[in-house]
């Protein structure tokens, strides 16, 4: 892999390809990421390029009457990450993630990687954790049947038998349940980049990108291609 960069999702929209056909595709908002690190196999046991993403604010800390110590922004960057930072000579960032780039070694501390990284036509892989649906039955979680809708019925969206009775008296694993649906990470294959805007840093995708609005989404170059 030579290429990847850290992303926000803005949205969906429709584009009109070169032949006139209608192509749905989803709006990213692409770095500008920076480079925070690099990791050696030397050093680190391994080769990799560390990126941070979108600016943050530095943790406040503030003194009482009493003298105690009172964190006003409990989201900030930390002390430590702080360091790490001013080491590199960038700014705070919200978001950092490695890549293991093949050419890792060409890379510098503070160069930026924006949106032209990738060019049209490009292959990608989609990762962000995707919508969370909450507890949701087995219709909706699992698309399981529904019962009988008739006013006699008492089985309507009940998932049904969970096992057998005196053998094996048990029900089985992997059995389809009501439970806690989405909110998984999910990486989304071989998407085609459809156009790309340097000057405003968005990346077209066609198709859909898991999560939902300003979810961070990596963007990998692909690692299987469709025959």
């Amino acid at each position: 892999m030579k290429k990847g960069i850290l992303a926000t999702k803005v949205g969906m929209t429709q584009v009109f390809g070169e032949d006139g056909a209608l192509i749905p595709v989803t709006v990213l908002k692409a770095g500008p990421c920076v480079v925070t690190q690099i990791k050696t196999v030397e050093n680190d046991g391994y080769s990799a390029v560390q990126v941070g993403f979108t600016d943050r604010k530095d943790r406040i800390i503030n003194k009482d009457k009493s003298g105690k110590k009172e964190v006003i922004h409990r989201h900030g960057t930390t002390k430590a990450m702080k360091g790490h930072f001013e080491k590199a000579g960038v700014s705070s960032k919200k978001y950092v993630r490695e890549f293991q780039f093949d050419n890792a070694d060409e890379y510098n501390i503070a160069q930026e990687i924006k949106a032209d990284i990738f060019a049209v036509g490009d292959k990608v892989d989609a990762t962000a954790v995707s919508k969370g649906k909450g507890f949701q039955g087995t219709i909706k979680r699992l698309g399981q049947h529904r019962g009988p809708m008739a006013h006699g019925s008492k089985f309507h969206r009940h998932q049904g038998s969970n096992g057998a009775c005196s053998s094996p008296s048990r029900v089985y694993k992997g059995k389809g349940m009501p439970g806690h649906m989405g909110f998984k990470r999910v990486t989304v294959q071989n998407l085609e980049v459809v156009r790309i805007d340097a000057e405003n840093d968005l990346l077209l995708i066609k198709g859909a990108v898991p999560g939902p609005r300003k979810a961070l989404v990596t963007i990998r170059e692909t690692v299987k291609t469709s025959k």
